[in-house]
């Protein structure tokens, strides 16, 4: 194996070297996008994206979808709003988000599993619900000035370290856990490479599916606690357009659309990557509208690459059968 082939099969680290590249053209145009502020807020504005990613990775490689996970989000966290502005206690406010993102994660499941209808079709339709839902309960206004109920758990630093990136570090190291180790990462990327096979082979493809949504509500509503605890805000938008920055983040990274695969450390480098260039567009001053074609761009350059490997794979293993 070449360079070049290693390169092509480790996308974490294209990423990384893609990351440095970027950060290196953006520093020549801007004379404030390597300063430390500002390298703080693409960490501090890549959060949640990060949460979200994760939980988007283990669903596409069950071979599935979920563009209601921005709407997810912002349900999510209209509820955590409410309880701080109910005066709730810390450890229930810290609870009502990930209970509230699981049960509607949760809810995508039982329409794909038991209703039997296609991820993209269901979560597509969740979308539009959850995004009427906001509104409705927002009452086409916002949630603003909330008190800093969870500035303690969220702005705190235990050990020197920020306790958010504590959080990030811990749920993908679980999910690398998962993935890496327990027979449930081994089903659930069987059940994206064939699922028929899978089925056969004795796997629960239900209880599969049920684990990976649910497992991504958990992160959705653990974002929103973030992103409350980050802005004191709830707006009308909030979540908005979260779900195809994760599955740009989550296929840059490696994860394939087709199920059967994931990456992990590549998602955490998709997300980075998403996050310096919209952060570089803007100190730039590229519309933002330019911003999310040039997300949509990348995602169709990534999935002709991806298909045009493949190919190349498939071309290499006929021919290599042929001459044996």
């Amino acid at each position: 194996m070449n360079w070049k082939q290693w390169l092509l099969g480790r996308r974490d680290v294209t990423l990384a070297l893609a990351c440095v590249a970027v950060a290196i053209i953006f520093g020549f145009l801007s004379p404030y996008f390597l300063t430390l502020q500002n390298v703080a807020t693409i960490l501090r504005n890549s959060v949640e994206l990060l949460l979200v990613s994760l939980g988007i990775s283990f669903i596409l490689a069950t071979g599935g979808i979920d563009i209601a996970v921005g709407g997810a989000l912002g349900i999510s966290a209209i509820f955590v709003g409410w309880c701080i502005q109910g005066g709730w206690p810390v450890a229930a406010v810290l609870l009502i988000g990930p209970i509230i993102g699981t049960a509607l994660g949760l809810v995508s499941a039982t329409l794909i599993v038991w209703g039997e209808i296609p991820a993209i079709i269901a979560t597509l339709g969740l979308f539009g619900i959850y995004r009427a839902a906001i509104f409705l309960l927002l009452g086409g206004s916002w949630i603003s000035g909330l008190p800093d109920t969870l500035g303690a758990a969220v702005n705190q630093t235990i050990g020197g370290f920020p306790a958010v990136g504590i959080y990030i570090l811990f749920f993908y190291s679980v999910g690398w856990l998962i993935m890496r180790w327990l027979p449930l990462g081994t089903a659930i990327l069987a059940t994206g490479g064939n699922e028929r096979a899978a089925r056969l082979s004795g796997v629960a493809i239900g209880k599969v599916k049920f684990f990976v949504y649910g497992f991504t509500g958990l992160l959705v509503g653990f974002a929103a606690l973030l992103y409350v605890a980050r802005y004191r805000n709830i707006e009308t938008s909030t979540g908005g357009l979260v779900a195809l920055d994760a599955i740009v983040a989550s296929v840059l990274g490696g994860t394939s659309v087709l199920g059967g695969k994931a990456n992990l450390l590549g998602t955490m480098c998709g997300v980075v990557l998403v996050r310096l260039l919209q952060n570089g567009f803007v100190l730039v001053g590229v519309p933002s509208l330019w911003e999310q074609a040039i997300t949509g761009v990348l995602l169709i350059s990534v999935l002709i690459l991806d298909a045009l490997v493949g190919e190349g794979r498939s071309s290499a293993f006929r021919q290599a059968a042929a001459n044996s």
